[in-house]
């Protein structure tokens, strides 16, 4: 996944991270996408699973009555920025390094945002989706990838470049 320079960071993440400093913290160290066994594999896919299996979609609006609110799912409800935050959770707990658990922002194909966790490894990038219990390689999913986390701090956000901007000109 071609990242270009920092963006901003989401109003939701930045309020996440206000009461979750620990989380959204530089990496020190080695930031090298990570080499997964055939065990790390399995724990990815069996993470991604179980907490789609166990978390009941529900809106920001539903839970919170307002938009944009970024937690971990302590009740069993949230939308999808709570399932990757659970995610991420309990792949670093599993010995994943934050720098290849990345928080990404994507839009659907029908123009809507939504939210994703990209697994960084030295295969690729791969993709785990509250919409689906398949990991898959970030190209093969039918998404529009706009910014994710960068890979050196939790708390800073890069651009995706995949060469899909259009120019936009003006005429007087």
């Amino acid at each position: 996944m071609p990242v270009g320079g920092i963006t901003s960071q989401p109003i939701g993440h930045f309020e996440f991270c206000e009461q979750h400093r620990r989380d959204c913290q530089p990496h020190t160290g080695n930031t090298i996408a990570a080499r997964l066994t055939s065990f790390g594999w399995n724990t990815v896919i069996a993470i991604n699973n179980a907490v789609n299996a166990e978390i009941q979609p529900v809106t920001d609006e539903e839970l919170y009555g307002r938009e944009e609110v970024w937690a971990y799912p302590e009740d069993g409800a949230g939308d999808c920025e709570d399932f990757v935050l659970e995610k991420r959770r309990r792949l670093e707990k599993a010995g994943i390094s934050a720098s290849d658990l990345l928080i990404t922002v994507v839009r659907k194909p029908n123009g809507e945002g939504h939210a994703v966790l990209t697994l960084r490894t030295n295969d690729g990038d791969f993709i785990l989706d509250n919409l689906s219990d398949d990991v898959l390689a970030w190209s093969d999913t039918p998404y529009t990838f706009l910014k994710r986390q960068a890979s050196f701090d939790s708390g800073r956000w890069v651009k995706i470049e995949t060469g899909t901007d259009l120019p936009v000109a003006s005429l007087r």
